[in-house]
Formats: structure tokens, C-alpha cells, sequence
């Protein structure tokens, strides 16, 4: 289970959303100065299957407007993707703590066992019973490292990738907004 929901999650946040991200927003700024807010919308809408070409089209469709509302557009758009690079991703996390709980109660069992078999069985068996009940203790602890730590690896790679993409589209809203309302007051009558 975990791993095909790492395989899903990394699949889409690492190729899927695999973009030049600063070589697109400079595409989409060069376009913004040279030619234009109809241009830098069609280099947006070459990239609209990607989340930062639709949030700055958000803000290029409001442009010439009151900062707030460019500014609101692109807040909102950042909010529409921002669940889309972190579904499932805290299901890695949970599953790598239930699995480390699950290895705890099976140590336990384990050692209940070993120590309800010592105290009924002879003196010859108590050894070989006390063994016995001490390995299952220890092979659960084991399989529920053995399945909580890659879940752990997974959540933490995953989530920071994920971080890590929020903030460049955040950086880059935020250079748009500052350039659309730099021109907007250039271009404004004095």
C-alpha cells in the first residue's frame, strides 16, 4: 500500500509537475515586456497543464485592475493547487505510525506470551518457551520498522517536494503581481 501510493505521489510530483520553472516565468516575463498581456497569456496557456502556468494567468486576466484584485486572483488560484501537491501524502506518515504501533503491541503480545508459557511450564521447557515468546516480540518490532521507515522516508521526500513547489509558485505570483502593478502605474496618467 505504501508503496504504490509513494509511486503515485512521486510519479506526479516529480515528472508530472516537472517543469524549468524559472525558465518559464522568464519565457512569460519576456513576453509580458516585449509584446504584451495577450502574449504572456499564451505562454501561460502553453503551460496550463501545469499549476504555475495557471496561477499567473490568474493575475495576467486581471491585469490593468486594482492590485487587490490581481492579487486575490492569484491567492485564490495558488489555493486551488495547493491541495492537489499535498493529497495523500500525510496517508505516509499515518501508515508509517500505525505500523510502528502495531510492531509495539506485537512486542508486547510477544512478551505476555513468553511470560504467561515461563510461568506454567517446567523448569526444562521454561528456556525454550521464554525464546520462543522473545523472538515473536522481536520479529514484530522488526516488520513494523521495516514498514515505518520507508513510509517515514516517503512522507518527508514527498512533503518537501511539495513545499518546495508551493513556494516557487508563490515566488513567482509574487514577481507578476509586482511587475503587473510597477506597469499599471507606468502606464497610469500623471
Amino acid at each position: 500500500m505504501c508503496e504504490a501510493l509513494f509511486s503515485e505521489r512521486a510519479i506526479f510530483l516529480y515528472l508530472r509537475l516537472r517543469l524549468n520553472i524559472d525558465k518559464a516565468y522568464q519565457q512569460i516575463m519576456s513576453s509580458l515586456e516585449e509584446s504584451g498581456y495577450r502574449t504572456a497569456i499564451e505562454e501561460c496557456d502553453k503551460i496550463s497543464d501545469h499549476p504555475m502556468g495557471r496561477i499567473l494567468k490568474s493575475g495576467l486576466l486581471k491585469a490593468g485592475r486594482r492590485d487587490k484584485e490581481i492579487e486575490q486572483a492569484m491567492q485564490e488560484s495558488i489555493m486551488r493547487e495547493m491541495p492537489q501537491l499535498k493529497v495523500r501524502v500525510n496517508y505516509l506518515s499515518m501508515f508509517a505510525n500505525i505500523a510502528t504501533l502495531l510492531g509495539l503491541l506485537g512486542t508486547i503480545v510477544g512478551l505476555i506470551t513468553a511470560f504467561e508459557g515461563v510461568s506454567g511450564a517446567a523448569a526444562s521447557a521454561k528456556q525454550e518457551i521464554l525464546a520462543s515468546g522473545i523472538s515473536v516480540a522481536m520479529f514484530t518490532t522488526a516488520f513494523g520498522l521495516i514498514v515505518s521507515i520507508p513510509c517515514l522516508m516517503g512522507f518527508y521526500l514527498l512533503n518537501n517536494r511539495g513545499d518546495y513547489l508551493m513556494d516557487q509558485f508563490e515566488e513567482k505570483a509574487m514577481g507578476l503581481f509586482n511587475t503587473l502593478s510597477n506597469k499599471k502605474r507606468m502606464e497610469e496618467p500623471k
